[in-house]
C-alpha cells in the first residue's frame, strides 16, 4: 500500500501535534500515576514478549498483545495502557521491516494506537469503571468493552486513512473478522490474568503469559513453513507457465514480470554472459521494462561479478553489506539484494539481481525458491531455443537455404494483415521461374541442377537483402515480397534481378558424359509482379496474380522478361 509524500507529510504531523503532546498531558492529569503502578514492569515485560512473535494466518498478520493490554488498563489505567502500547511499537516495527524511507508507518502507526487507547479508555471510564476494581462482573463487562472498542476503533481510524487517500477502504474486511475472531480467544486470558494477577501476584503472569507465548509461536512456525510452501506451490506453478512458453521473448518478459508477483523487489536484472562480456538481457525497474547498457567492466567488478564468480546464491540485507561492490545499474536507495547465478548444462550462464529499498526485503527461504526459479529459466530458455531451431529448420529450405512456402504463406498473411491495418502502404510481390529448367537437369544431371538453384537463390539474397521476404515457391521458382514497394518499384527491382541472372555464368559439373568436367552456362528467369491493394487485398490472389503475370505476360511472350499483373 503506497501513500503519496503529502499523505506521509499529513501522518508525520498527526503524530507530532497528538502524540507527544498528548502523552504528557495523561502524565500531568491522569489520576494513577506511575509511583502508583506496583507490578507494571512486569506486565510490561509479558506485553514486549508477546509482540516479538508476530505471525501470518490467512493473509493477515496477528500481535498478540491485546489481551495484556486488557489487563494493564483494567489494574493501571490509561496511560498505562498508552505507555506499554508504544513500548511494544518497536518490536512490532522491526518485524514490519520499516526502513527510512516507510518511516511514516512507524509514526502513523503511533498515532493510530495512541488515540484507539485514549478514545477506547475513556469510553470504558466514562461508563463507570474504577481503576483496579476486583468486582467481578465489572472486569468481565469493562474489560470486554475495552477490547471490543479497541478493535473497532482501530479499524475506524485505518478506514478513515483509506477512504481519505481514495483508495476504496472496506471496513468490515476480512482483517476485521480474523482479528475479531483472534480477540474472542485472547480476551479470556487477558480478563484471566488481570483477575488471577490479583489473588497469586506476578506468578499469574507467567502461568498464563509463558504457554500463550508458546501457542504465539508455534502458529508462527506454523504459519512460516505454510508461507513457504504457499510459495514453493507459487514457484511450480510459476515454472509450468515459464516451459508453456515457446520463445525466449515470451520467457524473458514472463520470467521478471511474475518474479515481481511473487516477492516484494523494486528493481530486477538479468546479467548475460556472452564471450565473456556481460551485458543486461533483461531489466524491470518500479514495474516498468527498462533497456540498459552499462561496459563489461563495470558489471565485472560489481556485485553481479562477484556472483556470477561465487556461483552461489547471495543475500544482502542493507546497503553497508554490498555497497563496496555497487553495481552501475543499481539505485543509490535500495538496500537488500538478492544475487543469484544462472545455470544451464551445469555452467553458469548469467547472474540475476533483485533489489528493494526496504532493509530485511527477502526471507532466506526466498533465496532458494528464486535459485530454483532460475533453474526453471534456464531450462525453458533452452528449450525455447530448440524449438526455434526446429521451426526454423521447417521454415528453411534444405537445398537453398532460404525460406520455403510454409514460411512464405505465413510471412504473406502478415504482411498482408499489416497492410489492411496501415501499417504498410503497399504489398508487391515477385515471382521467378527459371526459363528451360528442365533442359538443365536432362543436359546436366539433377546435381547440376542442383547447384544452379543454389546460385539463383543466392543471387536473390544479395540484391534483396533486407528489403524484404525471399522464398522457395517450389521447384525452380521463388517468390520475393517486398513491403511498402510500390508496383514501378517492384518492377524495377525485378528487371535488375532478370538482368543479374541473365549475365551471371554458372559453372555446373557435367557428369552424364563418358569423362566428367565442369562447364560454364547462362541461364535466363521470367518474372511475374503483382501488388496490394491496387491488383488484391488478399494474400493468396496477390500470388495467383503474379504468377498470372510469369506465364501469360513473360513465358508466353518469349520467356526472360518482367511482366506484371493486369486485371
Amino acid at each position: 500500500m503506497n501513500f503519496s509524500k503529502k499523505a506521509q507529510r499529513i501522518m508525520f504531523a498527526l503524530w507530532l501535534l497528538f502524540v507527544p503532546p498528548g502523552t504528557l498531558f495523561m502524565y500531568l492529569y491522569s489520576p494513577v500515576k506511575p509511583g502508583d503502578w506496583e507490578g507494571y514492569w512486569a506486565f510490561l515485560l509479558l506485553a514486549l514478549l508477546s509482540s516479538i512473535f508476530p505471525f501470518f494466518l490467512a493473509g493477515t498478520t496477528f500481535v498478540l498483545v491485546i489481551w495484556v493490554q486488557i489487563a494493564i488498563f483494567l489494574k493501571f489505567g490509561i496511560l498505562a495502557e498508552l505507555i506499554s502500547m508504544q513500548i511494544c511499537m518497536i518490536p512490532l516495527s522491526y518485524h514490519l521491516k520499516i526502513s527510512r524511507d516507510s518511516l511514516y508507518k512507524y509514526f502513523f502507526n503511533s498515532f493510530m494506537f495512541f488515540s484507539v487507547s485514549i478514545l477506547s479508555g475513556a469510553l470504558v471510564i466514562s461508563l463507570g469503571y474504577e481503576i483496579g476494581s476486583v468486582n467481578i462482573s465489572d472486569i468481565i463487562v469493562y474489560g470486554s468493552i475495552f477490547a471490543i472498542s479497541y478493535l473497532l476503533i482501530n479499524h475506524l481510524v485505518l478506514y478513515i486513512r483509506e477512504y481519505l487517500c481514495d483508495m476504496n477502504p472496506l471496513y468490515l474486511s476480512k482483517d476485521f473478522y480474523w482479528e475479531f475472531a483472534c480477540l474472542f480467544i485472547t480476551l479470556p486470558f487477558g480478563l484471566s490474568l488481570y483477575l488471577f494477577e490479583n489473588i497469586i501476584g506476578a506468578t499469574a503472569l507467567w502461568l498464563l503469559g509463558l504457554p500463550l507465548i508458546s501457542i504465539s509461536l508455534l502458529i508462527r512456525m506454523y504459519s512460516d513453513s505454510e508461507k513457504v510452501n504457499a510459495d514453493l506451490n507459487k514457484a511450480s506453478e510459476f515454472g509450468h507457465q515459464l516451459a508453456e512458453r515457446m520463445t525466449s521473448t515470451e520467457i524473458l518478459d514472463l520470467f521478471l514480470r511474475r518474479l515481481s508477483d511473487m516477492f516484494p523487489f523494486d528493481a530486477g536484472y538479468i546479467v548475460d554472459d556472452v564471450n565473456n562480456e556481460f551485458y543486461i538481457l533483461r531489466a524491470r525497474e518500479d514495474g516498468e521494462n527498462r533497456e540498459l547498457e552499462y561496459a563489461h567492466e563495470d558489471i565485472k567488478f560489481s556485485l553481479a561479478g562477484k556472483g556470477y564468480e561465487k556461483g552461489e546464491p547471495i543475500l544482502y540485507n542493507k546497503q553497508s553489506e554490498w555497497t563496496h561492490l555497487k553495481p552501475p545499474f543499481l539505485a543509490n536507495d535500495m538496500q537488500s539484494v538478492m544475487c543469484v547465478p544462472i545455470y544451464r548444462n551445469q555452467r553458469i550462464e548469467g547472474v540475476l539481481i533483485l533489489a528493494a529499498r526496504q532493509k530485511f526485503a527477502f526471507e532466506s527461504y526466498q533465496l532458494k525458491i528464486v535459485h530454483l526459479l532460475c533453474s526453471y529459466f534456464a531450462v525453458s530458455l533452452e528449450k525455447a531455443r530448440y524449438v526455434k531451431e526446429a521451426v526454423e529448420k521447417s521454415e528453411i529450405c534444405e537445398l537453398t537455404k532460404i525460406y520455403n512456402y510454409r514460411y512464405l504463406d505465413k510471412q504473406l498473411k502478415l504482411d498482408m494483415h499489416r497492410l489492411n491495418n496501415g501499417a504498410f502502404k503497399t504489398v508487391s510481390l515477385i515471382m521467378m521461374d527459371i526459363d528451360k529448367f528442365k533442359g538443365v537437369n536432362d543436359t546436366y544431371g539433377h546435381h547440376s541442377g542442383n547447384i544452379i538453384l543454389q546460385e539463383f537463390a543466392n543471387i536473390i539474397k544479395e540484391e534483396i537483402g533486407s528489403s524484404g521476404t525471399v522464398a522457395r515457391y517450389g521447384g525452380e521458382e521463388f517468390v520475393i515480397i517486398l513491403p511498402n514497394y510500390s508496383k514501378l518499384q517492384a518492377m524495377n527491382v525485378a528487371e535488375q534481378l532478370r538482368r543479374k541472372v541473365e549475365q551471371t555464368p554458372f559453372m555446373v559439373p557435367l557428369d552424364l558424359g563418358k569423362v566428367s568436367r565442369e562447364e560454364i552456362i547462362f541461364i535466363t528467369a521470367s518474372i511475374g509482379v503483382s501488388t496490394a491493394p491496387e491488383d488484391s487485398d488478399e494474400g493468396m490472389s496477390l500470388l495467383r496474380n503474379a504468377d498470372r503475370a510469369l506465364y501469360i505476360g513473360a513465358k508466353q511472350a518469349g520467356r526472360n522478361r518482367v511482366a506484371e499483373y493486369v486485371k
